[in-house]
């Protein structure tokens, strides 16, 4: 039994299929099905069930799986410890970063993080908070930032900052006069949502969720973009919300349009996360490290409620 079995019977699991297992093992497929198969034969059981389309583990297979899995995974502390005691920050590291961060917070802490740590290949992924719980769990992405908290045990988080939301609010809505909103003046009615999976629809809808939801638009809305709500609502056909970091990319014009909401500030938590059996420490700290020299001296909220980007049940 090898450590490269192991992951050849991990990538089929994954994968249910020998062909497309073999593609992302950078082997050739006759390869790795003679493999796993001198696996088989050693341990006199079948790990998958060849007959099903597409694969399926065998009652037994289920179990090799998971013991696999702790096994490559141990077996990757060995580099990480060498790595630890030389101080060594470089390799490959995958980050995810949920849409409503990436446009914002990337620009601002890549060219610092790239330049000060030369030797790290960054591999950076948009990503649902879905898809980044399934990729850390499945160990495809090594960290990632996303908002918080997502109350999953498995899962540690680092918060970055605390990211207030604010208004964008058009010249012929009731609230435009206002130069501060209240969280109790906002209508689910008025406000223009990016479309399902965004965890910022999911905070807003918290955040409103006790008030007016009649629907009067006369219309369905499903944007993944801000810049597409902010056009939408510079036509009249509501107001939005914005995180803090988006408003610092308006035009002078549309400026006049921002009204921050009373204290304490509905915000978002903004963290670092990543599985707890976590490997690149040194990695994810360098990064916090970087991110929190950059965001220091932009958000300066101090009087803040976390809204949770969790679906209320």
């Amino acid at each position: 039994m090898t450590i490269t079995q192991l992951k050849y019977v991990l990538s089929v699991a994954e994968y249910q299929n020998f062909t497309v297992a073999a593609t992302h093992s950078f082997v050739t497929q006759p390869t790795l099905s003679m493999q796993i198969q001198k696996l088989e034969d050693e341990l006199e059981v079948k790990i998958f069930n060849r007959a099903k389309k597409p694969i399926e583990l065998t009652e037994i297979g289920k179990r090799i799986v998971e013991q696999a899995k702790v096994i490559v995974n141990e077996s990757n502390r060995i580099v990480d410890i060498v790595h630890q005691q030389k101080g060594y920050i470089g390799g490959e590291f995958t980050l995810g970063i949920i849409p409503t961060i990436m446009p914002t917070l990337l620009p601002m802490f890549l060219q610092h993080f790239t330049k000060k740590h030369p030797k790290v290949k960054l591999i950076i992924e948009e990503l649902t908070t879905e898809e980044i719980v399934k990729k850390l769990t499945d160990g495809h992405i090594d960290a990632a930032i996303a908002a918080t908290p997502l109350e999953n045990e498995a899962i540690k988080e680092r918060p970055l900052y605390y990211e207030p939301f604010v208004g964008f609010i058009p010249e012929n809505h009731r609230l435009f006069s206002e130069k501060l909103i209240e969280v109790d003046e906002l209508e689910m009615d008025d406000i223009l949502l990016l479309e399902d999976g965004h965890c910022f629809k999911e905070s807003i809808i918290n955040l409103c969720g006790t008030f007016k939801t009649d629907n009067k638009k006369g219309f369905q809305l499903a944007s993944g973009s801000f810049n597409t709500l902010i056009k939408l609502t510079k036509e009249g056909l509501g107001m939005t919300l914005l995180p803090y970091l988006h408003t610092l990319d308006l035009n002078e014009n549309d400026q006049k349009y921002l009204r921050e909401f009373t204290t304490p500030h509905p915000a978002r938590e903004v963290s670092l996360i990543y599985h707890k059996s976590q490997l690149k420490m040194q990695l994810i700290e360098a990064l916090k490290v970087a991110i929190d020299s950059i965001i220091r001296g932009a958000i300066s909220f101090s009087d803040v409620k976390i809204i949770s980007p969790l679906q209320k049940k």
